[in-house]
C-alpha cells in the first residue's frame, strides 16, 4: 500500500515564503527610512484609512466603502508626490549597495567631504592664528581620551570646528577627537604630553600633546599654531611641521580616502556598462 506524503518543499510553498520575506524586508526598510521624518504622521493617516476601509467592509457600509476605494485608487499619485524626499533617499540608498559598487564610491565621497571641512577650518584658523588640536581616530581606540572631554557627537563641519577653538570659549582649550565615523566625539579632551627631546623648543603644549597621542596610538593629529599659524601633522611618533596647504591635503587624502578598487566583480562591470548604455541613449 502506498502512502502519499505531504511535500513541504514545493515551489508553491517556497514562493509564498519568499513573497512574505520580500514584503517584510520592504516594509521594514520603509519604516527605517521614514522614521524621524514628517512622513511618519502621513503614514499613520494612511494606515488609519485602511483600517476604516476594513471596518466599513465588514459592516457593509457601502457608501463609506465606495468613497474610501476612490481615495485609495487615486492615492498612488498623491503618495509619490508626498513621499518624494523619502523615495529619493530610498533610491539613493539602493544605488549605494555593494552590487553596484556604490558603497565604495560613497565612502570615498564622504572622506573627501570630511577633508574639505577640515581644510576649511584649518585655513580659517591658520590665517588668524587661532590655536587648534584635532585628533582623527584610526584603528586604535581612543576611548580613554574621549572620556576626558565634553561629548558632542556632532557632524564635522568647518564652522563648528572654528567655533570650538575660538579663544576664551568653554571648549577651546584641549583637543577635538573625531571618531572613525567622522563624527566629533568630544571637545576639550586631554591628550598625553610627549617628553621626546627631538621636539623643537619653539613648539608648545599642543604640539607635545599631538606627538604624545601619536606615540601611543595610530591616530592622525592636526595642530594649528597660535603663534605662527603653522600646520603640523603627527602620526606614529613622527611629526611634519609647517606644512603648506597642498602638503597637508595630499597627506590627508593619502591616509584617509579609501583607495579605488580596480578589481570590480563581473556583475558590477555589467551593471556599469548597462548604466552607461542607458545614459548614452
Amino acid at each position: 500500500m502506498q502512502t502519499s506524503g505531504i511535500h513541504i518543499f514545493t515551489w508553491a510553498n517556497l514562493s509564498t515564503i519568499l513573497d512574505v520575506l520580500i514584503i517584510w524586508f520592504v516594509v521594514y526598510h520603509l519604516v527605517i527610512l521614514i522614521r524621524g521624518t514628517k512622513a511618519v504622521q502621513l503614514a499613520k493617516g494612511i494606515v488609519l484609512i485602511f483600517i476604516v476601509r476594513i471596518i466599513a467592509g465588514i459592516l457593509q457600509l457601502h457608501t463609506t466603502t465606495w468613497l474610501i476605494d476612490q481615495i485609495v485608487s487615486w492615492s498612488v499619485v498623491g503618495i509619490i508626490v508626498i513621499f518624494q524626499p523619502e523615495i529619493r533617499r530610498g533610491l539613493e540608498h539602493l544605488g549605494r549597495l555593494p552590487i553596484f559598487g556604490g558603497r565604495e564610491e560613497s565612502a570615498r565621497d564622504e572622506s573627501i567631504k570630511f577633508i574639505n571641512e577640515l581644510d576649511k577650518a584649518i585655513q580659517y584658523m591658520s590665517k588668524r592664528r587661532i590655536g587648534a588640536l584635532i585628533t582623527v581616530q584610526q584603528e586604535t581606540g581612543l576611548e580613554d581620551y574621549i572620556e576626558t572631554g565634553i561629548k558632542l557627537n556632532a557632524d564635522v563641519t568647518g564652522e563648528l570646528l572654528i567655533n570650538i577653538f575660538i579663544p576664551n570659549t568653554p571648549l577651546h582649550d584641549g583637543a577635538v577627537i573625531i571618531n572613525k565615523d567622522h563624527k566629533i566625539a568630544v571637545a576639550a579632551a586631554y591628550l598625553p604630553l610627549s617628553d621626546n627631546s627631538m621636539i623643537p623648543k619653539r613648539l608648545g603644549t599642543r604640539h607635545r600633546a599631538a606627538v604624545g597621542i601619536s606615540e601611543v596610538t595610530d591616530a592622525i593629529t592636526i595642530v594649528v599654531s597660535e603663534e605662527t599659524g603653522g600646520v603640523t601633522i603627527t602620526r606614529n611618533g613622527r611629526f611634519l611641521v609647517d606644512m603648506t596647504r597642498d602638503e597637508y591635503l595630499k597627506y590627508l587624502k593619502a591616509e584617509l580616502v579609501p583607495k579605488k578598487n580596480s578589481n570590480d566583480k563581473w556583475y558590477q562591470k555589467i551593471l556599469r556598462k548597462l548604466w552607461k548604455w542607458g545614459a548614452d541613449r
